[in-house]
């Protein structure tokens, strides 16, 4: 009972830390993108840097269920000490898009489970549970392509990039951009179907930065590559 005590007293100080980290400014630009939160990321990582590894607070810092603590409990967690149905029901629980991207690329991605759940999230019915499976395909395009099939990944995004939901869309035109990269062999075919869809074609894009129209991107990313 004493330890339960000290670690709801760790948690409800953390929060109010957290709140005090609220820049409304921050606020106002990450509801732009659905997230629901405020604090300064840089200053996040210093107190996750703080607090080091803590599975079990990590956990309480997960049920609270905010944002900005969903967050910091990401940056703490062991992502090894999670089961494979553990990491799924977070996903489907993480539906804003900085916690579910950090879910992916901290932890998942670390975790023993990954490709298991990448096959399981790729075809779910849910956009944004399947947007984490495609986020984990292009992962393997670039890293592991080995037993993917390229063609087939082409095909669907081909058929379905169009009209999915923002998040899916996204995680469909980074693959497709991906292929076109690193296969030259798939390179014409990635850009046409790139030119043909127009995905993201006229996403404002800052000076000096890669537009993420598949089209652009691939070049760009072929030329720097020489």
């Amino acid at each position: 009972m004493a330890g339960t005590t000290v670690l709801e007293t760790t948690v409800a100080e953390l929060m109010a830390e957290l709140a005090a980290l609220e820049e409304p400014r921050a606020r106002e630009v990450n509801e732009k993108h659905g997230d629901d939160h405020g604090v300064n990321l840089s200053k996040l990582r210093a107190v996750a840097k703080r607090l080091k590894t803590q599975q079990e607070l990590s956990h309480e810092l997960w049920s609270t269920g905010d944002t900005a603590a969903r967050l910091l409990s990401l940056l703490i967690c062991r992502p090894k000490a999670f089961e494979s149905e553990e990491l799924d029901s977070m996903l489907r629980e993480s539906r804003t898009p900085k916690v579910q991207d950090w879910l992916v690329n901290y932890v998942v991605k670390k975790s023993a489970h990954c490709e298991d759940l990448r096959v399981s999230w790729f075809s779910d019915p849910d956009p944004e549970v399947a947007s984490a499976g495609w986020a984990l395909t292009s992962e393997r395009v670039v890293k592991k392509p080995e037993g993917l099939d390229l063609v087939l990944l082409l095909d669907i995004i081909e058929a379905e990039m169009k009209g999915a939901p923002d998040r899916l869309q996204w995680a469909m035109n980074q693959c497709l951009a991906q292929i076109g990269i690193e296969f030259p062999e798939h390179r014409a075919r990635a850009l046409d179907i790139g030119e043909r869809l127009e995905v993201l074609k006229d996403y404002p894009t800052p000076p000096n930065c890669t537009s993420p129209f598949a089209p652009s991107w691939i070049n760009e990313m072929v030329r720097r590559k020489g």
